[in-house]
């Protein structure tokens, strides 16, 4: 079928919306008819060179939406099903989904490979050429042709617009202070990042029974939005919070923190440990450049003082729990979604999007489709 996509042809380019050719489901797919996509920083690293992938490349990983036809042997799912695409598939047979890491399932290899996971094909094409999707999803169209792995059916009660923003930001962010920091009662927790993740990253640990809730980030309005999610303190730089840490926690410091920055450096590490006591963890998050090497770290002080450094990749999450989930969760006011959008755009609009996010203007936009984009 011939519909729309944000593409992008070269490192540095802007996204450019143009026809597209979309292949129906062959074996172990599924078509799905989306009614959002979520403008996530990840993608911006497609455009800055960060994270390698094949050009022409469609953006976008972060949707929900109606399955509107099924691959023969798909036993999963069925036509009029409303699900949400989970960044990283999910199998449930590899023995990291086998073992309760779902996060982690074989298919991930395939994740930025810029081919069908089914027949190592292209189903998308534009010019000609095939076109590689982003997480093997690419939300950045009103439909995708993705495999059963990589979509979670949910309750058709749930708003999609909503329900898109748990395939990546809410449940990355959730998981990496509840499950990988493993937040506990009574605890203090910093975040550093304020956005899309960061803040969801909030809303996990203050849910885990955390007393103090440390939110940091350049930019004042985003601090203003972490206190409304219900973080206790504020600080513009790790920097500037050292010293307050200190006092807030006689002298302890946090017991956990959460680096969930849009481009991490190697000095976000030795910032966060340095924000942390005796036995503390810091939880690396943030998406960094795949060719820079160097960590800032104190390696005296991390012995000494018995640190944990621990990376995780969509919050330790088994999707296919965790997005039903939280998404009761919210249906039930204990989860904050709604307030997560700042700005809803048009597809023709993905450019504004991310000039927007680089401003610190939002903290999660969003591409809502409608009839002008199918």
């Amino acid at each position: 079928m011939k519909t729309k996509g944000a593409l992008l042809w070269g490192i540095k380019e802007e996204w450019s919306v143009e026809e597209i050719e979309l292949g129906d489901p062959v074996a172990g797919e599924v078509q799905v008819e989306l009614a959002a996509s979520g403008l996530c920083h990840s993608d911006e690293h497609l455009v800055t060179g960060a994270t390698p992938v094949g050009f022409p490349a469609i953006g976008g990983h972060e949707g929900a939406g109606i399955v509107t036809k099924v691959g023969p042997g798909v036993t999963s799912l069925k036509e009029g099903d409303h699900v949400v695409l989970a960044f990283i598939p999910a199998c449930g047979k590899c023995p990291p989904c086998s073992n309760g890491h779902q996060n982690l399932c074989d298919l991930g290899a395939f994740l930025l490979g810029g081919t069908a996971i089914a027949d190592g094909t292209h189903r998308i094409t534009a010019r000609g050429q095939g076109v590689s999707p982003m997480c093997l999803l690419g939300t950045f169209s009103p439909y995708v042709t993705v495999h059963e792995s990589s979509a979670v059916k949910i309750d058709d009660d749930h708003p999609l617009d909503k329900a898109a923003l748990v395939g990546c930001g809410v449940t990355t962010g959730w998981g990496s202070a509840t499950r990988v920091a493993d937040t506990r009662p009574g605890e203090t927790v910093v975040v550093i990042g304020i956005g899309g993740v960061g803040i969801n990253a909030i809303q996990g640990a203050v849910a885990a029974g955390a007393k103090k809730v440390i939110a940091i980030d350049p930019v004042p309005w985003k601090l203003e939005q972490a206190k409304a999610f219900g973080a206790t303190h504020t600080f513009a730089s790790a920097a500037a919070a050292v010293e307050a840490v200190g006092e807030l926690t006689w002298g302890r410091m946090a017991e956990k923190a959460v680096i969930t920055v849009g481009d991490i450096q190697g000095e976000d590490v030795e910032d966060a440990m340095n924000l942390i006591g005796k036995g503390g963890r810091v939880v690396v998050t943030g998406m960094g450049d795949a060719t820079k090497m160097d960590v800032k770290l104190n390696l005296f002080a991390f012995t000494l003082l018995q640190k944990d450094l621990q990376g995780a990749i969509f919050g330790g999450a088994n999707p296919r729990a965790e997005i039903p989930w939280l998404l009761s969760m919210y249906r039930e006011g204990k989860l904050k979604l709604d307030e997560l959008v700042t700005t809803t755009y048009t597809l023709e609009d993905v450019n504004q999007g991310y000039e927007d996010m680089r401003a610190g203007k939002n903290l999660r936009g969003m591409i809502l489709y409608t009839d002008k984009d199918r």
